[in-house]
């Protein structure tokens, strides 16, 4: 099993970014999914969460209204894009099989917002 997390990099505040979640190894498709981050001097949090088929999602209330989670199970990969970043949104992000992340983890992708 391999995650391969993409698409972080430094933004300016108020700025939009996409990342992307590589899958292999597992049955993509029927696995609940779900975006975590760890910003410095924290816990890993889970930002946002999405059905095996797409059908449901739910947010953190920090990202809610800013962030949306999409999968595309042909290509075994999940997105979050991120719009109207703040600089608390700086962390790595991470993805994971969701309620339970047994998965494991890839390298993440840095997400830096400057103020």
């Amino acid at each position: 099993v391999q995650l391969v997390e993409s698409g972080g990099g430094l933004v300016q505040a108020g700025g939009s970014l996409r990342l992307s979640c590589a899958a292999s190894g597992i049955t993509f498709s029927i696995n609940s999914m779900g975006w975590y981050r760890q910003a410095p001097g924290k816990q890993r949090e889970l930002v946002a969460d999405i059905t095996g088929g797409g059908g449901s999602t739910n947010y953190a209330d920090s990202v809610k209204g800013r962030f949306t989670i999409s999968r595309d199970n042909a290509k075994n990969t999940m997105y979050l894009q991120m719009n109207s970043l703040k600089p608390e949104d700086t962390a790595v992000y991470y993805c994971n099989a969701w309620p339970d992340p047994v998965l494991y983890w890839g390298q993440g992708t840095q997400v830096t917002v400057s103020s």
